[in-house]
């Protein structure tokens, strides 16, 4: 197997140093020994060390690209070190990553990773914490939990992804001042959850709050909703939706595992927060199609005016308010907290760690002190990257109005899964058994069991 990994290592690097010697025109080298003052004698100049670091390709590589250009012109010099990207293709981008880190590949000296790859990379990473120190305080806390693994450190966060309630406002201002409106919610909700409620602001929502609005501006429920369905629930097997659906769960108070490390699922939280998901697919407040959704079709159901608020990921606000792309509902759109009695929301973060095979560790480090300052973080939100740096985030509100809500958000409401290298066998395990509780297909009591079952097989415990 080893043998394997180190044949496709070689293959994949060649190609990947064959892009770069393509796509690099700056020198790498600075001799090693320059004559002071012209003469021949005296001091010796450091040797220019280049730092080859493999990024996440796409707009994050766009952005980071602006940081290392600005590093190299400036820092780099200072540092003697130079850093290059390391181009790689979306596609099948982890899978080349851990063939490399499986053949102890020297090439590259710092690595992309993420929370949910952070298990699985640590073996292949330096511990970062007595290496960056106080460094590591920039950071909103959650996100350094993220890379955390073993109580150690693994990687610096350079995006954060979180989750959001967007919400339409027009339609909740007037449910909030509508007298006709508000008596007709009060009528929806004795019928849906069992329980005359009063509107409230959607950052003051529990799900009884949710289920009651939702089914409010549902025409099934409610002839005279402006939208045809109050929600679109992203309820595809798939582990991504789990994710969203774990916000539920935790804002129960439930968790993946008990205090001791053992599966948490066969709970009364774990049944409630499936219950919320089937009862709103039941009741038609989320069409039946939501079944195959995923992240593009959910945006879709609120862009096109049919759905009324939505549960989603907080990269999703640029599209959303975008005119070009959501013209009906461009500058209607309204963020809150994902609703619960404790508000919750599923955090994770991209970042980069230094290889622990590479012989340009100290090179690496130095490069990696720059990235955490507030400067390097700076440059990389301005142009397109979320870094979770709460005064970078805060200080964007103009140019990324959404900015200052996730810093909030993520530090208040974020919460850790897991970063053991059991995540997605866990995540697959819980999208067969809880999608088809949240289309109406499974007993929710049944699912928890049997993902119970399947998750204390996984752990071995």
């Amino acid at each position: 197997m080893k043998v394997q990994q180190k044949w496709l290592s070689m293959i994949v690097t060649a190609g990947l140093v064959a892009a770069m010697s393509g796509c690099t025109t700056s020198s790498t080298q600075t001799p090693s020994q320059t004559p002071a003052g012209g003469n021949g004698g005296g001091t010796t100049k450091a040797e220019k060390q280049t730092v080859t670091m493999l990024y996440w390709p796409g707009p994050e590589s766009d952005a980071m690209q602006k940081v290392v250009d600005h590093y190299n012109q400036s820092k780099g010099t200072e540092d003697g070190v130079e850093v290059k990207m390391a181009p790689a293709p979306r596609e099948g981008f982890w899978e080349k990553e851990s063939a490399m880190m499986g053949a102890d590949n020297k090439d590259i000296d710092v690595y992309f990773t993420a929370s949910y790859k952070i298990g699985e990379h640590k073996n292949d990473l330096l511990p970062l914490d007595d290496k960056l120190g106080d460094s590591l305080k920039l950071y909103i806390g959650t996100t350094i939990d993220s890379l955390k693994n073993g109580g150690q450190t693994y990687a610096i966060p350079t995006d954060v992804s979180n989750h959001f309630m967007y919400y339409r406002k027009d339609l909740i201002d007037q449910l909030l001042t509508d007298a006709a409106w508000q008596a007709t919610y009060k009528e929806v909700s004795k019928k849906i959850v069992g329980k005359e409620l009063t509107p409230k602001k959607p950052e003051e929502w529990n799900w009884d709050d949710f289920t009651a609005t939702a089914a409010f501006f549902t025409q099934s429920v409610n002839p005279g909703s402006p939208t045809q369905y109050g929600t679109a629930l992203q309820a595809k097997n798939l582990i991504y939706n789990v994710m969203i659906w774990d916000d539920v769960l935790y804002s129960m108070g439930g968790t993946w595992y008990t205090s001791d490390g053992k599966a948490n699922f066969d709970t009364a939280e774990t049944k409630r927060a499936l219950d919320i998901y089937a009862n709103l697919t039941k009741n038609g407040i989320s069409p039946a199609t939501a079944s195959t959704f995923e992240y593009p079709e959910t945006n879709q159901s609120f862009q096109t005016g049919k759905t009324a608020m939505i549960l989603q990921w907080s990269a999703a606000y640029h599209e959303l308010t975008d005119q070009s792309k959501s013209g009906l509902i461009f500058d209607k759109v309204g963020i809150a907290p994902i609703p619960g009695d404790k508000h919750a929301t599923h955090v994770h973060s991209l970042g980069v760690g230094i290889n622990k095979h590479s012989e340009k560790q100290e090179a690496s480090l130095k490069w990696l002190k720059y990235l955490a300052t507030s400067e390097a973080m700076k440059t990389y939100a301005e142009n397109g990257g979320i870094p979770p740096v709460a005064d970078v985030l805060k200080g964007m509100k103009e140019q990324r109005p959404e900015f200052p809500y996730i810093a909030e958000h993520v530090d208040q409401y974020g919460y850790v899964v897991d970063t053991s290298d059991k995540v997605f066998p866990i995540l697959e395990v819980l999208a067969k058994h809880f999608s088809a509780v949240w289309a109406g297909q499974a007993d929710a009591d049944e699912a928890a069991k049997k993902a119970q079952a399947e998750v204390t097989t996984l752990l071995g415990k």
